[in-house]
């Protein structure tokens, strides 16, 4: 009698196509399991609750900030009681940035990270070259090229507010402090206030566009040749996806901080805490996660792998147009984000508030108070989103 799994991923070659060929050749390896993956948006997969999915599915593809709501509320599977202590030593010495650990929450590890991304800078080389220009290196040359109308950047609620973080946390700022303070008021003033002129100088549409949006623009007209920041896409990278294939790079330095220290992000497999196959699961998970499967068939089907193995690879690179060994200074140094139960409420309502500043809609200080202020909201017992 075969093992029908259920599987719920986010809507994108990267995330989708991924899983599903990792699936197949599993269930090829293992006739008697079949995983069937549905998808969701990129909005979705970021807030929608994971409460209210894991009484439908068996496998969900997750942002790392759910750790603590999954702690709280019992969700997801501990995975440390059901995978061997030497296949997570693996997991985590081959962990990209800190990854794996941010699907770790008091302990227990809740997803292994199948996909590792933090924003990162982003050109049209081709583009570059027929203006006779080199692409920036400090956050003033970003500025300079933003003044000739060549910079595009995502500025939804959500891409604004870790993008916010990024300036706050490059400029030594401490964010979410016992204090109840998200960042220091001189700090938060000043990321408010390049992130502001940074929009002034791109157009309005940004404040519409997320990554993959952003990427579609530079790849499919020459308005624009520049992307100091968004969550990479090594898809846009490979020959063959796009119209025009992007350089990935490091972020620029700003001032004497040094280079952007980024929001990370990425993804990660879990198993729900309802599910009725849990040996299944963990087989699985075990599989999709595991180097041999992340160098290859997660690689060639589009995703974008979360094991550090992949990311050196020299075949992997060279089908990337060295996007891994490029980024991945990026994201050693990334911030990892709050995982407290009540944090996704914080992150549901703080991007907006960011963005009406971007608008010029409201002060720095109206803002940073409001922020201060949900911060408080979201670490009451019971919040979530």
């Amino acid at each position: 009698m075969s093992v029908k799994l259920n599987g719920i991923t986010w809507n994108h070659s990267r995330g989708y196509a991924s899983v599903v060929a990792a699936a197949q050749r599993f269930s090829e390896i293992n006739p008697d399991i079949e995983i069937m993956w549905e998808k969701r948006s990129l909005q979705e997969f970021a807030d929608y609750p994971i409460d209210q999915l894991i009484d439908k599915y068996d496998l969900l593809v997750i942002d790392h900030p759910w750790a603590g709501f999954a702690y709280a509320n019992s969700a997801l599977l501990p995975l440390e009681k059901y995978l061997s202590k030497e296949y997570l030593d693996d997991q985590k010495e081959g962990s990209v940035g800190k990854s794996f650990e941010s699907y770790n929450f008091n302990g227990s590890q809740f997803a292994l990270a199948i996909d590792a991304a933090t924003p990162v800078a982003a050109y049209r080389e081709d583009l570059l070259k027929l203006q006779g220009t080199q692409p920036p290196q400090t956050w003033a040359d970003v500025l300079k090229l933003a003044r000739l109308k060549k910079v595009i950047f995502p500025a939804i609620p959500i891409d604004t507010l870790m993008n916010f973080y990024m300036l706050c946390v490059t400029m030594n700022g401490e964010l979410f402090t016992d204090e109840g303070t998200v960042v220091d008021e001189y700090i938060g003033t000043q990321a408010l206030e390049q992130l502001k002129e940074l929009a002034s100088l791109c157009p309005n549409d940004i404040f519409n566009w997320n990554p993959i949006q952003i990427y579609e623009m530079l790849t499919r007209n020459d308005d624009f040749v520049y992307c100091p920041f968004a969550y990479g896409y090594s898809n846009y990278s490979r020959q063959g996806y796009s119209r025009h294939n992007l350089v990935f790079d490091d972020l620029v330095s700003l001032n004497e901080y040094g280079r952007l220290v980024s929001t990370l992000g990425g993804t990660g497999i879990a198993i729900s805490a309802s599910c009725q196959n849990i040996n299944e699961a963990v087989l699985f998970a075990e599989y999709v996660a595991s180097p041999n499967c992340q160098k290859s068939i997660y690689f060639t089907s589009g995703g974008q792998p979360g094991h550090r193995s992949a990311w050196l690879d020299e075949e992997v690179n060279s089908l990337s147009n060295q996007f891994f060994k490029n980024t991945l200074p990026t994201l050693d140094r990334a911030y990892v984000r709050p995982r407290y139960c009540g944090y996704l409420y914080f992150q549901d309502h703080a991007g907006v508030i960011v963005q009406e500043y971007l608008r010029g809609n409201t002060s720095s200080k109206a803002v940073l108070d409001k922020l201060k202020n949900l911060y408080h909201q979201s670490t009451k017992e019971g919040v979530s989103s």
